[in-house]
C-alpha cells in the first residue's frame, strides 16, 4: 500500500482553504450587489411614483402648493415659479381649490374667456390682449393651447415680512391685514408673465357681507423675496355688492377688508394735523401748569387740581409722541427706541387714568353728594393716576413689546412713517384698547348722569326768558366735560367701515388739540371762580356796611 507524502497532503489542504475563501468572497460580493440593486430599484420606483425626477421634470400643477409648503421656504415665490412650468394632469384625488381651463387657438375670436370657480365665489375674466401677450411670450407659437390656472390659497401663506421684524425677533404675523374670505386667488396664463395690459383682467370676489368695504390688492415680491400687499395697477369697484378687481397684470390677488392704512396723501395730511395739534397742546398745557403753580399759594379746588394733573399727562404725552416720531426716523439703537416706546405707552395710559379720575370725581359730586370727604384725597388720586400706568408698563416691559412700529409701507416696502411704540398686537389690544374701553364706559355713564341733572335743573327754572341763556351754558358745559372725560377717544373704535377716513380725521383733530380744549376749560373755570369770589366779597361788604349803619343808629 502506497503512502501519500506529507507535503502533498498539506498542499492539497491549502488549495482547498483558498478555494473555500474565494467562494465565500464571491457569495458576499453577490449579496452586496443584490442589496445595491434593490436600493437603486426602490429609489427609481419612488421617483417614478412621486413624479420628482432629479432631471428637473416639472411638478403636476395641482401639487405645486403642497410641495412648496413641504419645502418650508418662501411659499409664494415657489408657487409663482413652478406654476408657470408645471404639467397639467388630472389628479387621482379631488382638488377643490384648483381650477383650470385650456384656451385653444380656435378660441382667439371668442369674447368670453371666463373661468368660474365652484359656487361662483370667484370669477376670472381674461381679456384678448392678455391671451395675445401670453402667446407671444412663448416664442410666437400660436398653435398650442394656453393653460389658464387658478389656485385658491390660504392667507396664512402670505405674511408681510420686513427686515426689522426679523432682526428684532418680533412676530411678523401680528400686523397682517384682514382678507375677504381669508383666501388668496392665484392666476396664471401660460409660461410667461403677463403685465402692463391696456385691457385689464377682471376678477369678481363674492361679498357675503354686503356692508363690508374693501380694496383690491396683489402680492408684490421684491428682489430679496420679501412680499407685501400693493394696489398698483388694480382698481376696485362694487357691482351688486360684490368686489370687482380690474388689474393690468396676473399675480396673487385678494380683497383687503376695511384697510386700516389710508392713501399716502391722507397720511401726509393727518401727520401735519397731528404735529401742529401736538405743538399747540404742548404750549397751552405748559401755560396752564405755569398759571397753576403761580396760584399755588392760594387754596385751590379739587377739580382744578385734577384738571392740572390731566394737563400734565397730556403735556408729557404730546412731547413723547413728537420725540418718538422724530427719533424713530433716525439711526438709533433698538434700546433707545424701546425706551421711547415705553415712555409713550406710559404717558398714554396716564392720560386715560386721569380721565377716569375726572369721572370718579364727577361721580362724587353728582351721585353721592353727601359724605364725600376722603382723607388725603389728592394724595390717593395722585397715587392712582400715576401709579397704575407705572405698574402696567412695568409688567409689559418684561415681555419687551416695544420697538419701531410701521404705520405705512410704500411701494419699495420701506416704512416712511415709523413710530417707537408697542409692536406686539396682543399687548396693545389689552393695555390700550381694553383699558381705554373700560375708562370710556365709566365716563360715558357719568356724562349721562350730567345730562339727567341738567334736564332736572332746566325743568325747575321758573323764568322763561332765562331758558335760552341756560341752554347755551348747558351745551358749553357739556362740551367741556366731554373733552375732560376723554369722550373724543371713542372715535378710535370707529376707524373701520365706510366712514373710517372721516372718523380718522375727526379723531386726529380732536385728540391732537385736546390739550388746547382742556386749557380753555381751565381758564373758563378760573375766571368763573374769580367772578363768584368778587360777587361774594361785594355782598359781604354791603352786608357789613348796612349792619354798621344799624349799629350807629
Amino acid at each position: 500500500m502506497l503512502r501519500r507524502k506529507p507535503h502533498q497532503s498539506h498542499d492539497t489542504f491549502s488549495e482547498w482553504l483558498t478555494d473555500a475563501a474565494h467562494t465565500r468572497g464571491i457569495e458576499h460580493s453577490m449579496r452586496e450587489m443584490r442589496g445595491l440593486y434593490c436600493l437603486v430599484l426602490w429609489i427609481f420606483s419612488y421617483t417614478i411614483w412621486t413624479g420628482e425626477v432629479s432631471t428637473g421634470q416639472p411638478w403636476f400643477c395641482h401639487e405645486v402648493p403642497e410641495k412648496c409648503m413641504e419645502r418650508d421656504e418662501n411659499v409664494p415665490q415657489c408657487i409663482e415659479q413652478n406654476m408657470r412650468q408645471c404639467n397639467q394632469s388630472r389628479s387621482r384625488r379631488p382638488t377643490p381649490n384648483y381650477f383650470y381651463r385650456r384656451i385653444s387657438p380656435s378660441e382667439k375670436d371668442q369674447l368670453d374667456h371666463t373661468l368660474d370657480t365652484e359656487k361662483g365665489y370667484y370669477i376670472i375674466n381674461i381679456t384678448e390682449e392678455a391671451i395675445l401677450k401670453s402667446r407671444n411670450g412663448q416664442g410666437g407659437n400660436n398653435d398650442t393651447d394656453l393653460l389658464l390656472i387658478v389656485s385658491l390659497l390660504n392667507e396664512t401663506l402670505f405674511r408681510v415680512s420686513n427686515s426689522s421684524d426679523t432682526e428684532k425677533g418680533n412676530d411678523p404675523n401680528e400686523s397682517d391685514p384682514v382678507l375677504q374670505g381669508q383666501s388668496v386667488l392665484g392666476v396664471w396664463l401660460g409660461a410667461k408673465e403677463v403685465q402692463n395690459l391696456s385691457q385689464p383682467v377682471q376678477l369678481r370676489f363674492r361679498n357675503s357681507k354686503k356692508n363690508e368695504s374693501g380694496i383690491c390688492v396683489f402680492w408684490h415680491l421684491d428682489k430679496n423675496g420679501r412680499g407685501n400687499w400693493s394696489t398698483d395697477g388694480c382698481e376696485t369697484r362694487i357691482e351688486n355688492g360684490d368686489f370687482v378687481c380690474s388689474c393690468n397684470h396676473l399675480s396673487f390677488f385678494a380683497v383687503l377688508i376695511s384697510p386700516q392704512i389710508p392713501e399716502e396723501s391722507h397720511i401726509v395730511r393727518l401727520n401735519y394735523i397731528s404735529y401742529v395739534g401736538s405743538a399747540f397742546s404742548i404750549a397751552f398745557t405748559a401755560l396752564m401748569i405755569v398759571m397753576f403753580l403761580c396760584q399755588r399759594k392760594k387754596q385751590c379746588e379739587h377739580a382744578v387740581f385734577i384738571h392740572v394733573q390731566l394737563s400734565g399727562s397730556l403735556f408729557l404725552l404730546h412731547i413723547s409722541f413728537l420725540s418718538s416720531v422724530w427719533f424713530s426716523g433716525q439711526s438709533l439703537t433698538d434700546l433707545v427706541c424701546q425706551g421711547l416706546g415705553l415712555l409713550l405707552h406710559w404717558c398714554l395710559l396716564a392720560t386715560f387714568t386721569w380721565t377716569a379720575v375726572e369721572g370718579f370725581h364727577l361721580y362724587l359730586l353728582l351721585v353721592r353728594v353727601f359724605n364725600i370727604y376722603i382723607k388725603r384725597y389728592m394724595l390717593k388720586l395722585s397715587l392712582v393716576g400715576w401709579g397704575v400706568p407705572t405698574f402696567i408698563v412695568m409688567i409689559c416691559g418684561v415681555t419687551k413689546p416695544y420697538g419701531k412700529y410701521p404705520f405705512q409701507k410704500d411701494k419699495d416696502n420701506s416704512t416712511p412713517t415709523p413710530l417707537c411704540w408697542v409692536t406686539k398686537q396682543t399687548v396693545s389690544y389689552i393695555t390700550v384698547n381694553g383699558y381705554l374701553g373700560l375708562v370710556l364706559l365709566f365716563n360715558m355713564a357719568m356724562l349721562v348722569v350730567v345730562l339727567v341733572k341738567m334736564r332736572q335743573l332746566r325743568t325747575q327754572a321758573l323764568q322763561i326768558k332765562d331758558h335760552q341763556r341756560r341752554a347755551w351754558k348747558d351745551w358749553a358745559s357739556l362740551l367741556g366735560l366731554s373733552c375732560v372725560l376723554g369722550v373724543p377717544w371713542v372715535l378710535a373704535f370707529s376707524t373701520h367701515g365706510p366712514l373710517s377716513l372721516t372718523s380718522l380725521y375727526v379723531f386726529t383733530i380732536l385728540n391732537s388739540f385736546q390739550g388746547v380744549f382742556i386749557s380753555l376749560w381751565f381758564l373758563t373755570l378760573t375766571c368763573k371762580t374769580r367772578k363768584e369770589k368778587q360777587i361774594s366779597s361785594k355782598g359781604t361788604i354791603q352786608v357789613s356796611y348796612h349792619s354798621n349803619e344799624d349799629v350807629t343808629r
